[in-house]
């Protein structure tokens, strides 16, 4: 899953709105409408508060599947 896709899917599945999202980001709309078109990517600090706000891990934000394999 691309990054865009995935920040979308996040921003869904928390149930906000770009705006919304923008306004608890202290971004503009069209900053949060940027980072899911995939035109600009936020800052790692930026990636922090997306997750929280959005309830989820870094690696789902950023489309990462987990890694299954054991490391033993």
């Amino acid at each position: 899953m691309s990054f865009a896709k995935a920040f979308i899917a996040a921003r869904e599945n928390a149930g906000l709105t770009q705006r919304e999202a923008a306004e608890k980001l202290c971004v503009n709309q069209s900053t949060v409408c940027f980072w899911e078109t995939g035109r600009n990517f936020p800052r790692a600090s930026m990636l922090v508060k997306m997750a929280d706000l959005y309830c989820c891990s870094m690696d789902q934000l950023l489309g990462r599947k987990p890694n299954t394999q054991d490391s033993a």
